[in-house]
């Protein structure tokens, strides 16, 4: 298991369980269900849902829903596919919703 001790990182608001290390953090402008979100490369500690194609504001993408491992808290969406070329960068990319984690040192 990592030392998260003196890494900053993003953990789940319901249980404080580890969800994301800024330094995988790519963006703060996407917005969620429930508002403000932040774009990730990397999530850990979370189970990845069904597959669905769904509208989104930036066009048409397969997403999963994304909830924490430890109290199965909805968290956002991972990118599974972009149907758009210049939306491609999103592919296996995780969007956590601000709202559902909370910042720790």
């Amino acid at each position: 298991m990592e030392d998260f001790a003196h890494r900053p990182l993003y953990s789940c608001r319901n249980c404080q369980n580890p969800i994301a290390l800024r330094s995988d953090l790519l963006s703060k402008s996407f917005h969620g269900k429930s508002g403000p979100a932040y774009l990730f490369s990397h999530a850990m500690n979370i189970i990845v849902g069904q597959k669905e194609d769904r509208k989104l504001m930036t066009g048409l993408f397969t997403v999963a829903d994304i909830y924490c491992s430890n109290c199965g808290e909805i968290l956002g969406w991972k990118y599974v596919r972009a149907f758009e070329a210049r939306q491609k960068f999103k592919e296996g990319r995780f969007v956590i919703e601000t709202a559902k984690m909370a910042k720790e040192y």
